[in-house]
């Protein structure tokens, strides 16, 4: 009945301080402007299915593909088990399913067992990758402090899962062969069956229940803290990895979504009406027009989604010709930048410091992603194609490279002659003819 209560009560603690992060996340988020979606649902599920569910895009590097498919699949089978640790845990009971589901729970939780040895093995490779081989795209500036230890706490959580089950299931096999009550028969499970007996046979039977306890306790805490842990850490994206392939953009790798704000100014300068009815651009409170973005406020919210799902995987900036050739330009930077950029204004808009409507902390999207990093983007669309849950940071510095173009009139200087002889006369050379004189 203690136990019980115990867990209940760090059941209910545990799911308060998670749902108050996945909270903070979803405000976050809806920081960024309203943007409707569109196109075929049956592409959306199919992304889904494929890139989130599937993994379809973590092949095209086949090593760290199918060692992180062992991690991935035994998460997803163990909440099998972790649905009956919770039964036990609220009633009391032990290995609740065992006797209604006979040889099939044998077959389960051998099966689990074994993918939790596939799991290990790859969670070591991976702590070697980034801490021994160390890996070029997990060395980058980026990574330095939290997020490198964030990639590691977690492997490091994955084992301590793994030892949880093993020395639950491991202790348990060899109680049952002692013909105690509590601990009925289960049928050999692949890995305990042999390695409980090497590991505790010589132990007492005290000794093996604290065991087994543990394991059990070990297990279930762990899995508490991560819960509890995830809103803050990049492995988030096992969860917005299937809204992020849902809402990602549909149309053809490089296609620059238009500006109606623009059209509309155009159009109203020509003495035409506004595109669908839409009324011309309002300035801004100091009389100037605002293109593009330079805060989480201009971006959409998918975008601001999209910073929540990067995985840190590095592939994106691994890709980029621009950072392949010393350029300071890194995809990931700026989907971390603008995460981080996000996690600020909703503290202090959560502290009551500022508020929305009216933010203005004297900082911008431009204070973390300098304007030498986005000049640096060929536009080339290799991060898009590379990173594996359909995030695109080209849009992100499209939108800040308009901002800084069109409402700071500023950029590269080698820019601003073509700039100037576009609008002055509509072609990328100075002329002295106007466009609308020219003849073929």
């Amino acid at each position: 009945m203690v136990s019980s209560i115990v867990f209940l009560i760090l059941t209910a603690v545990s799911a308060w301080f998670a749902l108050k992060g996945f909270n903070r996340v979803r405000r976050n988020i809806a920081l960024g402007k309203a943007e409707t979606t569109s196109g075929d649902t049956g592409r959306r599920w199919k992304n889904v299915l494929l890139v989130a569910l599937g993994q379809q895009k973590m092949f095209k590097n086949w090593l760290p593909a199918v060692l992180h498919l062992f991690i991935y699949v035994a998460f997803v089978i163990t909440q099998i088990e972790l649905i009956e640790i919770f039964v036990d845990g609220a009633f009391g009971t032990h290995r609740f399913f065992a006797p209604y589901l006979g040889g099939f729970y044998t077959f389960i939780i051998s099966f689990i067992e074994i993918l939790s040895v596939l799991a290990f093995i790859a969670t070591i490779i991976f702590l070697a990758r980034r801490n021994v081989l160390k890996v070029p795209r997990f060395q980058k500036p980026e990574l330095k402090g939290f997020p490198f230890r964030d990639a590691n706490l977690i492997l490091l959580g994955e084992i301590t899962l793994i030892v949880g089950i093993f020395c639950m299931n491991g202790a348990d096999k060899v109680l049952q062969t002692r013909g105690l009550e509590h601990f009925h028969l289960t049928g050999n499970f692949a890995i305990s069956a042999w390695l409980g007996p090497a590991l505790f046979e010589s132990l007492s039977t005290d000794a093996l229940m604290l065991i087994e306890r543990f394991g059990w306790w070990l297990h279930i805490s762990t899995v508490f803290a991560f819960l509890c842990y995830l809103p803050y850490s990049k492995h988030l994206h096992i969860i917005l990895a299937f809204p992020n392939t849902w809402y990602a953009n549909l149309q053809v790798k490089g296609k620059m979504s238009n500006m109606p704000e623009i059209q509309n100014e155009v159009r109203a300068m020509m003495g035409l009406p506004p595109l669908d009815g839409q009324e011309a651009p309002a300035p801004a409170a100091d009389g100037a027009f605002e293109f593009g973005a330079n805060d989480v406020f201009g971006l959409s919210w998918k975008n601001v989604l999209q910073a929540y799902s990067c995985t840190e995987c590095g592939r994106c900036t691994a890709a980029c010709p621009a950072n392949q050739t010393g350029k300071k330009l890194s995809p990931r930077k700026v989907m971390m930048d603008v995460r981080d950029r996000a996690e600020e204004i909703g503290a202090a808009i959560e502290n009551g410091s500022q508020t929305r409507e009216n933010y203005n902390d004297g900082k911008s999207l431009f204070d973390r992603i300098t304007p030498e990093e986005i000049h640096a983007c060929t536009t080339c669309n290799a991060c898009v194609e590379a990173c594996p849950v359909l995030i695109n940071p080209l849009e992100i510095i499209l939108q800040m490279r308009r901002h800084e173009i069109l409402t700071q009139s500023a950029g590269p200087a080698e820019w601003l002659p073509m700039f100037n002889a576009i609008e002055n006369a509509g072609a990328a050379w100075a002329m002295s003819e106007p466009r609308d004189g020219w003849k073929n």
